[in-house]
């Protein structure tokens, strides 16, 4: 269960993340309304308070959450963007999220 939890914990701080670089980037390239710097701010401070959830506040956290970020990151391109990732993008995609499982899930020693 804390599995499940954690990796859901790491997908919404992605999508997070993402929505606050997303919607500047709308106004700067795309010519959206500055109005989209307001939801992005509060995105980027959800983000932030999203990583001080994770179990713990480490490298090894930032480094699986990146894995995961990878992944969602992708999808983002697919779902958002409409641009259908390439085999290579699933590819690397895959193997980002099986080293987040490695550095996560390995068995430690105390």
């Amino acid at each position: 269960m804390f599995e499940l939890k954690t990796i859901a914990l790491f997908a919404v701080t992605a999508i997070a993340e993402i929505v606050g670089c997303y919607l500047p980037y709308l106004w700067l390239k795309h010519d959206k309304s500055m109005m989209l710097l307001i939801p992005a701010a509060l995105s980027l401070a959800l983000f932030a308070w999203l990583l001080t959830l994770h179990p713990d506040a480490s490298g090894r956290i930032y480094a699986a959450y990146g894995g995961v970020y990878i992944f969602v990151a992708l999808l983002w391109l697919w779902v958002v963007d409409g641009i259908k990732p390439t085999m290579w993008d699933v590819v690397g995609g895959s193997v980002a999220l099986i080293g987040m499982a490695i550095i996560m899930f390995a068995p430690r020693t105390p």
